[in-house]
């Protein structure tokens, strides 16, 4: 399976690796259990430039985006832009699976599992490379 490249503007590099080295808590805590390919043998980005934003986490393999949202995404002006960049990643065929700092904190296991499960449903619907080509 050929992956789809998602354009990014170049920009953006610098800030995606200052978000990276000044990552929360809640950054730090999954980073820790899906880097190096050691969630499902996936492999994730943080802080990857994508369009016109900076994703939180990136598989280009799984066509997934995973964001944590802190207390500053409750604003109502931070909601509805978070709609339009949803809209616009989601034009890109890709999925955006969001939770809370509070969730990585205090319910990993948790968002854990909801990860897998989209890895387990994205994996039923999509040709592994054994299965393309018959």
């Amino acid at each position: 399976m050929t992956r789809k490249i998602i354009p990014y503007n170049p920009n953006l590099k610098n800030l995606a690796r200052d978000l990276r080295n000044n990552s929360t808590l809640g950054e730090v805590l999954l980073w820790k259990k899906i880097k190096g390919k050691q969630f499902f043998c996936y492999d994730f980005h943080r802080q990857k430039p994508l369009l016109e934003y900076i994703v939180d986490f990136y598989c280009a393999e799984l066509n997934l985006v995973i964001e944590i949202d802190g207390k500053y995404h409750n604003d109502e002006a931070v909601y509805f832009k978070d709609l339009e960049r949803e809209k616009n990643l989601q034009n890109q065929d890709l999925t955006i699976l969001r939770f809370t700092e509070n969730d990585i904190r205090q319910k990993m296991l948790m968002v854990l599992r909801a990860i897998e499960i989209y890895i387990e449903e994205f994996e039923k619907h999509t040709p592994g490379p054994s299965q393309e080509g018959n």
